[in-house]
């Protein structure tokens, strides 16, 4: 099998939603707002990987603790002959224990950042002689649709990392319902879920002491510098967050130090000392309300497991 990585470009220029279109719909509305997605550029999602590595983040450590114990039995569950699809693959590292417990003759991963999803595929197809490996480059929060060539019969779509906790309840559900759509009958969603637990430990998570999840929360307006040309004082922000206990979500801001404004093609959004830019959501579950949200999509519940002091959860949903 050839090492090759078959690259499908699925990124939409000029059809709304771009980096430029949201920043200024984002910095105009109010509150001001940005979606997370916008913090995966290269050099995002090199921090990112850097906060898996934090003694305080659980979340990588715990999820890929539950995967090497259950990847016998999640490979029985699946069944031979699937199709590997991991979503918001990043360095694809937790899905390494599924290719090598599942063997599936095809994996495709899709991502946001083109550059970091062409690097780590790369690296699987280099690992994994007997893969095809396949790269589709795009937006799959805005447009869930599998490229031409990897079709089949059953596929297993792989969302790890809690990232399905980026979206609100209703937006998990919406974008559940359309992957299910996207799948063909027979197939399946494993899906990470990270589970409410006492806030001193949330909240640790998202404030490691090494400061590295500010400079990833930072870089949202590193990019819109670099990218955008935006005139923004990035030292006059600071990294806050907090769990929002009524909401069950950890929320990140960038909180201005001062009155300011940020200049992104002549227009001025400016903002107040102490006003903030809302830049993610992270929900946290318990198991039995994941389940009802995916019952709601349209899936049946399958296995669950978790780790044993409850930190977080893996979940086989079935698409029957």
């Amino acid at each position: 099998m050839s090492t090759a990585v078959h690259f499908h470009d699925q990124h939409v220029e000029g059809a709304g939603g771009t980096f430029r279109d949201d920043v200024i719909q984002g910095l105009g509305a109010t509150p001001k707002a940005l979606s997370p997605k916008y913090f995966y550029d290269e050099r995002g999602s090199r921090l990112f990987e850097a906060i898996c590595e934090q003694p305080e983040y659980y979340l990588t450590r715990t999820e890929e603790g539950i995967l090497a114990g259950a990847a016998a039995e999640i490979a029985a569950l699946v069944g031979p002959g699937a199709l590997m699809v991991e979503l918001g693959s990043g360095a694809s590292r937790k899905v390494r224990l599924l290719l090598e417990a599942m063997r599936p003759r095809r994996y495709l991963g899709m991502d946001i950042s083109r550059d970091f999803l062409l690097k780590s595929t790369r690296r699987l197809a280099a690992d994994y002689p007997w893969l095809e490996v396949h790269a589709a480059w795009g937006d799959f929060s805005r447009r869930l649709a599998l490229p031409s060539g990897v079709e089949g019969r059953r596929m297993v779509a792989f969302f790890p990392g809690s990232s399905i906790g980026n979206f609100t309840p209703a937006e998990a559900e919406a974008f559940l319902s359309r992957l299910r759509r996207a799948l063909p009958p027979g197939s399946g969603v494993l899906v990470g879920v990270d589970l409410v637990k006492e806030r001193g430990l949330l909240e640790a998570a998202y404030n490691d002491a090494a400061g590295v999840t500010a400079a990833f929360n930072l870089n949202l307006l590193e990019r819109m510098r670099r990218d955008l040309g935006a005139a923004v004082e990035v030292d006059a922000f600071q990294h806050r967050a907090f769990f929002n206990a009524p909401a069950s979500r950890i929320e990140m801001h960038l909180v201005s130090r001062q009155r300011q404004a940020i200049i992104l093609e002549g227009q001025r959004f400016v903002f107040e000392e102490g006003e903030a830019l809302h830049t993610e959501n992270s929900c946290k579950y318990s198991v039995a309300g994941f389940q009802a949200l995916a019952a709601r999509a349209g899936y049946r519940s399958g296995a669950v497991w978790c780790d044993d002091q409850a930190l977080f959860s893996v979940h086989y949903l079935a698409n029957d």
